[in-house]
């Protein structure tokens, strides 16, 4: 794995780009963005053809608009989704999931786990608190395995023992 010297160490040079190079879901994220468009056309089209009171119809423009408003807020939904990532530094991990984003030191990560029906990996921290990591999601197989094992590369190279961590791969 690129991801840690033999000796342990954080890598350097290109394997260092490499092995800081921000974590992204590709399934999930090309869906999210292909329905987000789609949301957007169906909405604004269905919004624009509902028939006005001039037409025989019930919905007047207010209702329009707020149709159209909907379509909007779920493609932000999906947008936020589709912008999931962590972001691995030398002193930390920040990790962006749907509704919040958290920066864990990698001090504070005890345990990486991949396994069983998970969706997504998740991190055990030191305060016996879990945080999943979006990012690496159980949809992108082989790539997301390969991901977790990244992740975990790097909580060993820099996490609170010279050791692995409990690693828990798939």
């Amino acid at each position: 794995m690129t991801a840690v010297t033999p000796a342990g160490r954080a890598p350097s040079g290109a394997d260092e780009q490499a092995a800081f190079a921000v974590f992204r879901a590709r399934r999930g994220r090309t869906v999210a963005y292909a329905f987000a468009v789609a949301t957007l056309v169906i909405f604004g089209v269905i919004a624009v053809l509902l028939p006005g009171p001039d037409q025989g119809g019930t919905w007047r423009t207010g209702d329009k608009f707020f149709f159209a408003a909907v379509g909007v807020a779920i493609a932000m939904l999906l947008w936020r989704f589709a912008s999931i990532r962590a972001t691995p530094t030398r002193e930390s991990l920040t990790v962006r999931n749907l509704f919040t984003t958290r920066t864990v030191s990698w001090q504070e990560i005890v345990d990486v786990r991949f396994s069983g029906g998970d969706p997504w990996v998740t991190i055990a921290l030191s305060d016996t608190d879990t945080l999943a990591v979006m990012a690496i999601q159980k949809a992108d197989s082989g790539f997301a395995r390969a991901e977790a094992g990244r992740l975990a590369a790097l909580v060993q190279a820099l996490g609170p023992s010279a050791t692995s961590p409990d690693v828990t791969l798939d």
